[in-house]
């Protein structure tokens, strides 16, 4: 019985961990949740969540428009950065200067996604010169981002992502081995159960045969 029930734990565990690597799995147009940290001087921010509309969309370019509030102590003499973690992987962008980063030029944040298949795989960014044909179409964000009156700042975002296609052998080999190892254990334990029933049956069935009137040995004189 205590076989048994080991067997069934076995397979409720092999269960769960399906359903758990599916729950965790990305779906087209699902929203990568977001989250970022502000410095300013020695001042830094809480890690604060991105609401949705700021977030990545699985495997969707897009851009999007986000909210810099002004630093506590800001006083236009030093650059702010900020920095990003992505995905429910935390993915960390390191920091990046914002505001006062030595250039004429608006910025823009380009964030890189790779994925395969449902999995986010990585995250890269870097922060550029928004492209000339962006300030004609956003002619406001010019403007408001120079004026040192003006808060909260906001930064153009653009979200590329990239399909990979390429097998982590590493990773592959480890679960292969890993799946094959639980299904020997699971495969044993029936094995072992079944071999048991069959034994305690054997065993029975002898003994109820060796007890039976008429099965004596006699004697020889």
């Amino acid at each position: 019985m205590e076989i048994d029930k080991l067997g069934r734990i076995s397979l409720i565990f092999t269960i769960v961990l399906l359903i758990s690597s599916i729950c965790e799995a990305y779906r087209p147009g699902d929203i990568v949740p977001m989250s970022k940290m502000g410095q300013y001087h020695s001042s830094r921010t809480a890690w604060h969540d991105m609401i949705g509309r700021h977030c990545p969309i699985f495997a969707v370019n897009r851009e999007v428009l986000i909210p810099i509030p002004m630093p506590v102590g800001y006083t236009g003499a030093d650059p702010y950065k900020i920095s990003f973690q992505v995905g429910k992987e935390k993915f960390l962008i390191p920091w990046l200067f914002v505001i006062n980063r030595k250039s004429s030029e608006v910025p823009m944040i380009d964030v890189h996604l790779r994925y395969s298949g449902n999995d986010l795989l990585g995250v890269t960014a870097k922060v550029v010169d928004m492209p000339a044909h962006y300030v004609e179409v956003h002619p406001d964000i010019h403007k408001q981002f120079w004026d040192s009156k003006h808060w909260p700042k906001h930064i153009l975002v653009r979200y590329t992502w990239e399909e990979r296609s390429e097998i982590d052998v590493t990773s592959g080999l480890f679960v292969l081995f890993g799946s094959g190892l639980l299904l020997s254990v699971i495969l044993s334990i029936y094995i072992l159960q079944s071999s048991k029933d069959k034994i305690s049956k054997f065993v029975m069935e002898n003994v109820g045969e060796s007890n039976a009137p008429g099965m004596g040995v006699e004697k020889v004189e």
